[in-house]
């Protein structure tokens, strides 16, 4: 990875034509960052450091413009010397091979009518293009879609459900924290016909960076120390992603845990009677080795994972348990709501998108302790 240093001003002269779809060599891959002062662009910051291909351009977040990305997070210092963040300009990010938008939900559609196209990528990780039925919007985002001719162009971002989607893609939707935990748990069973698609049960935790950096009267210290909430009772927005991305109909209700990154997700369905001659244990828990057989960044296992795990990972660790009590299938899934559920799975997109290596630059080793 190689960060430029440029001014923004200096950043604005590059007018490269846009890459072609799959044509990014892997000595270089020019990339760029719009709404790189929140946590997701600061993890994506961080993830390019690593990515042997990754050339940090420019990062626009307007409301840090001329500030410094190491005085914001100065755990990238090292790596990004005196880049500084720039305020959005298409002129600066037309041309390079991807561009990544970290922009708060329905803010991001604006900049793609900008670059879609103009660039060679552009991998949107908010939520203005992952429903593919525009009704869906003003249900449950309050507002009309106001590009609804660009939904069918945006694949859903999750390479492990739908990878041959996303290559010479010219955009990607990638998925939420949320809803990766869930569709990674749930979508083996729901395809293969294991589980009845009706009245599943999602109920996640997620850490406190899932809220962004911007201060929030729920999100201080003071109000999350120890304290455990659920919220979005009944119409939390992720409740029709979940179900486009499970093909099911889900009661989903998110809670907010005191820690700082990680979700799990413990996910409850009913098996079909007919289903390998009654499900078991480890019949279920073989539905998930076979289903992400060979998946670099899922983790199948008898034990019951931890969020801790996933740490800095761009991994989902799941297991499964049939209980003949009362008939139910339980999944339980645990990411890194940074990594896997936002950042992480936006480079992994880009990867397949570009014809990179798949799992370039991105960790499979949690943190620990």
């Amino acid at each position: 990875m190689n960060a430029h240093t440029e001014s923004p001003e200096s950043a604005g002269t590059a007018s490269a034509e846009p890459a072609r779809m799959g044509s990014a060599t892997h000595e270089s891959v020019r990339i760029g960052i719009v709404g790189a002062s929140g946590y997701t662009g600061a993890e994506l910051l961080r993830l390019a450091a690593g990515h042997p291909s990754f050339d940090v351009i420019a990062v626009a977040g307007d409301t840090q413009a001329g500030a410094a990305v190491r005085d914001l997070y100065p755990s990238l210092a090292a790596d990004y010397g005196e880049l500084r963040y720039c305020a959005y300009d298409p002129e600066v990010f037309i041309g390079l091979d991807a561009v990544f938008l970290g922009l708060p939900h329905m803010a991001s559609a604006p900049v793609v009518a900008d670059l879609y196209k103009r660039v060679g990528c552009v991998i949107d990780l908010g939520s203005d293009f992952r429903l593919t039925d525009a009704t869906h919007y003003p249900q449950w985002y309050g507002i009309s879609h106001p590009m609804p001719e660009l939904l069918g162009e945006f694949p859903y971002g999750l390479p492990e459900l739908g990878r041959e989607a996303l290559r010479g893609a010219a955009g990607i939707a990638v998925p939420g924290c949320y809803p990766t935990a869930a569709a990674l748990a749930l979508a083996p069973f729901a395809r293969g016909g294991h589980i009845s698609t009706s009245g599943v049960v999602v109920d996640a935790a997620s850490g406190v960076s899932g809220a962004g950096r911007a201060p929030k009267p729920n999100t201080t210290f003071s109000t999350v120390d120890e304290d455990f909430v659920a919220y979005g009772l009944l119409d939390h927005r992720h409740t029709p992603e979940i179900e486009q991305a499970t093909g099911c109909q889900v009661l989903f209700t998110p809670h907010l845990v005191p820690m700082v990154r990680g979700i799990l997700a413990t996910c409850y369905a009913r098996p079909l009677s007919d289903s390998m001659g009654g499900m078991t244990t480890e019949g279920a828990l073989g539905v998930l080795a076979d289903f992400y057989a060979g998946e670099p960044f899922v983790v199948v296992h008898r034990d019951a994972p931890h969020t801790k795990a996933t740490l800095g990972a761009n991994t989902c660790h799941l297991s499964a348990r049939v209980d003949p009590r009362t008939g139910w299938l339980v999944v339980l899934s645990a990411i890194d709501n940074l990594v896997k559920g936002a950042s992480g799975g936006a480079v992994q997109c880009a990867n397949v998108a570009l014809g990179l290596p798949e799992t370039a630059g991105l960790p499979t080793t949690g943190l620990m302790p």
